[in-house]
C-alpha cells in the first residue's frame, strides 16, 4: 500500500515537473528584436477581408499561418510578399488579434504589422511606420432595408446608432456624423456585422474595401457612397494604411524603397484580385453541412486546443492547489524560527491566491504574454503561456477548495491517527486527503468546466482555441448565428461530457451503497452452551 502511494506521488510530481519544464523552456530570454532567421514575420488578424483573411488551402498565393494548418491571403498578404522579397526573406504570417498587434511588434514576436493600420499620431509614439501602401476611404455600412441606406451625406444620420472598431480612427470619425448616437466600440468586424444584422446598431464606420466585402457576402447589407463634398473629412495619416515597424527599424528605408516601386495600377489590381478571391459566404444548401464541410477542420482543431488547455490546466492546477492547500493547513511548529518561516510562507501563498483570484484571466494572459516580453525580454510560445496561465489561475482557486476540504474533515480523525503513532504526513496521505479530495471533487469538476469556457479569453494572445476559430469562421462566411450556434453546441457537449465523467468518478469513490463494515472483519463463532 505504501509503495503504491509513493508511486502515485512520484507520478504526480513528475507530471508537475514536466509541465513546469515546458513553461520554463519557453521562457528563455530573448531580445525584443526578432531574430534574423531569414523570415519576415508579419502580424495581422487574418479576418479582415479583403485586406486579410484565413483560408484552408494555399490557393491564389496564400501564405501559411505560423503554428497552424491554415493559410492567410488578401491584399495585405500580397503586399507583404513583395516587401519580403525585396528584403531577401520569406513571409511568415502570425495570426494576431487587433489589440495584440502593437504589443506583439514591440515585444519582438513579429517584425511588422501589415493589417490595414493607419499611422496615427498616437500610434507613432510607440512604433514607426513605412510610407503608404494603400490609400483608403471611409464609409458607413448599414442594412439595405434601413432608412439610412438612402443617406447621401454624413449629415443624414440623426438618431442613428453607430459604432466602429476599438482603437481605430474609425471610432473617432463617428463624431462627424451629426446627431448620431455613438455606441460603444467593438473588438472586430464580425462582432459589428452581427450587431448590425440583429438591429442592435444602425451602422458601423468602415473602409470602402471592407464595405464591398460586406455587401457582396450579405445581400442584406450595403455600404454608402459619399462624394468628396458630403463624405468624411480625414487626414492622410488617418485613412492611409502603412506598415507598422519597431522604432529605428534598420529595414525601414528598404521597405519604403520597395513600396515606391509599386505603381498605383499594380496596387489597384491586387485589391481587385483580393475582392474577387475572398471567401464566399457559403452555399445555398443545408447550412450545417456546408459549414462543417468548409470550416469543420478549423473548428475541430479549435476544439482540440480548448480541450488540451483546459485539461492540462486543470490537472496541473489541481496539483498546485493540492500542494498549496496542504502547505496552508500544516500544524504550527513549536520552534519560533520555524513558526516565522511558516508565517512568511503562508503570507506568500495568500498573496498568490488573492492576486490570481482577484484579477481576470484575460488580464493575466496579456500581462504574461506581452508584458513579460516587453519588460523582461521573455519571449514565450503562446500555447505554453496559455497553459501556464490557466494552470496557475486554476491552482489559486483549487487551493482554497482543497483547504476547505481538509478543514471539513473531523478534527477527531487527526487526533485518532496521531494516537496510533502516525506522523502528520502519514495522517494526511492515508486518512485526511482521500476524504478531502472526495469532498472537493464536485468543486474541482466545476473548475474544469469553467476552464473549458474561459479559454475563450485567451483570444487576447491569439491562441487558436474554439472561440478564436469561431470568430475567424464567422468573419468569413457571414453566417454569424449559424456559426455561433454550432460552437455553442460544441461547448455544451464538452461540458456535459466532462460533468458526467466526473459523476462516475464520484460514485466510484463513494463505494457500494450496501457496504457493511462487518463483512471485512473476522467473524468469531459463538460457543454452544449445554
Amino acid at each position: 500500500m505504501k509503495n503504491r502511494i509513493w508511486r502515485r506521488a512520484l507520478g504526480l510530481a513528475a507530471g508537475l515537473a514536466a509541465a513546469l519544464a515546458l513553461a520554463a523552456g519557453s521562457l528563455a530570454p530573448q531580445s525584443t528584436q526578432a531574430a534574423d532567421d531569414g523570415t519576415f514575420k508579419v502580424g495581422m488578424e487574418a479576418g479582415y477581408a479583403p485586406f486579410n483573411w484565413t483560408q484552408s488551402t494555399s490557393a491564389n498565393g496564400a501564405v501559411k499561418i505560423e503554428g497552424s494548418s491554415e493559410w492567410a491571403n488578401g491584399y495585405d498578404v500580397q503586399m507583404a510578399k513583395k516587401v519580403a522579397k525585396a528584403l531577401g526573406k520569406k513571409v511568415v504570417v502570425v495570426k494576431t488579434s487587433w489589440d495584440g498587434l502593437q504589443p506583439a511588434l514591440t515585444s519582438g514576436k513579429i517584425d511588422a504589422i501589415i493589417a490595414g493600420m493607419s499611422p496615427t499620431a498616437e500610434r507613432r509614439k510607440a512604433i514607426d511606420f513605412s510610407s503608404t501602401y494603400y490609400a483608403s476611404k471611409l464609409t458607413v455600412v448599414v442594412r439595405r432595408d434601413s432608412k439610412y441606406a438612402k443617406a447621401t451625406s454624413i449629415k443624414d444620420f440623426k438618431g442613428a446608432k453607430i459604432t466602429a472598431q476599438l482603437n481605430t480612427f474609425h471610432y473617432e470619425a463617428i463624431d462627424q456624423l451629426k446627431g448620431a448616437i455613438k455606441e460603444p466600440a467593438m473588438n472586430d468586424f464580425p462582432a459589428m456585422r452581427v450587431a448590425l444584422e440583429s438591429g442592435t446598431i444602425d451602422g458601423y464606420v468602415s473602409e470602402v474595401p471592407e464595405g464591398i466585402t460586406a455587401e457582396d457576402a450579405n445581400p442584406d447589407l450595403t455600404y454608402l457612397r459619399f462624394d468628396k463634398a458630403n463624405g468624411f473629412k480625414t487626414n492622410p495619416e488617418d485613412v492611409d494604411l502603412a506598415i507598422g515597424l519597431r522604432k529605428n527599424d534598420p529595414d525601414k528605408a528598404r521597405i519604403n524603397a520597395e513600396l515606391a516601386k509599386i505603381p498605383q495600377k499594380t496596387r489597384d489590381r491586387l485589391m481587385n484580385e483580393a475582392v474577387a478571391n475572398q471567401p464566399s459566404s457559403g452555399s445555398t444548401g443545408n447550412w450545417l453541412v456546408a459549414l462543417l464541410k468548409q470550416y469543420g477542420p478549423m473548428l475541430l482543431r479549435g476544439t482540440g486546443m480548448t480541450l488540451l488547455i483546459s485539461l492540462i490546466g486543470t490537472v496541473v492546477g489541481f496539483l498546485i492547489g493540492l500542494l498549496v492547500g496542504i502547505a496552508r493547513t500544516t500544524p504550527v511548529p513549536k520552534s519560533k524560527g520555524k513558526r516565522g518561516l511558516r508565517a512568511i510562507g503562508n503570507w506568500l501563498l495568500a498573496v498568490y491566491i488573492e492576486v490570481f483570484r482577484g484579477t481576470p484571466m484575460i488580464v493575466q494572459a496579456a500581462v504574461l504574454y506581452y508584458g513579460a516580453a516587453q519588460a523582461f525580454h521573455l519571449n514565450m510560445d503562446r500555447t505554453a503561456a496559455a497553459l501556464l496561465i490557466v494552470s496557475i489561475n486554476t491552482g489559486a482557486y483549487i487551493s482554497e477548495i482543497i483547504r476547505g476540504g481538509i478543514t471539513s474533515v473531523d478534527p477527531g480523525q487527526f487526533e485518532a491517527a496521531h494516537a496510533l503513532g502516525m506522523t502528520h504526513l502519514q495522517t494526511m496521505i492515508k486518512v485526511i486527503l482521500p476524504q478531502a479530495i472526495r469532498n472537493s471533487l464536485p468543486a474541482v469538476t466545476n473548475e474544469f468546466i469553467v476552464n473549458i469556457k474561459d479559454t475563450s479569453v485567451l483570444s487576447v494572445i491569439s491562441v487558436s482555441e474554439l472561440f478564436f476559430s469561431a470568430e475567424t469562421v464567422a468573419g468569413q462566411n457571414f453566417q454569424f448565428f449559424h456559426t455561433y450556434l454550432v460552437v455553442s453546441a460544441i461547448y455544451l457537449i464538452l461540458t456535459f461530457t466532462i460533468s458526467r465523467l466526473f459523476r462516475i468518478v464520484e460514485k466510484h469513490m463513494d463505494g457500494p451503497k450496501n457496504y457493511n463494515v462487518m463483512t471485512n472483519q473476522m467473524q468469531v463463532e459463538t460457543p454452544k452452551i449445554g
